[in-house]
């Protein structure tokens, strides 16, 4: 039996999904998290990371939940 391999969606890709998704435009969130829009399409193409306190304010402008989930069982 194949066992099946549960892929990961990037954060990023999560992140614009929830953007399209809440109907704000990209200029508003760049705004309200002071980030130019540049950074935001080098971020959002997985290009480019943000920092920790950006991401949480992207968070709250979005009503997210970041989870780091990256420790595995058995490790």
């Amino acid at each position: 039996m194949i066992k099946k391999v549960k892929r990961r969606i990037p954060l990023s890709e999560q992140i614009r999904q929830a953007i399209i998704a809440s109907g704000i435009t990209r200029y508003r969130i760049c705004k309200e998290i002071g980030i130019t829009q540049p950074t935001m399409t080098r971020f959002m193409h997985g290009k480019a990371w943000l920092s920790m306190p950006t991401l949480d304010k992207l968070a709250d402008l979005l009503n997210l939940d970041i989870i780091d989930d990256t420790r595995r069982k058995g490790r």
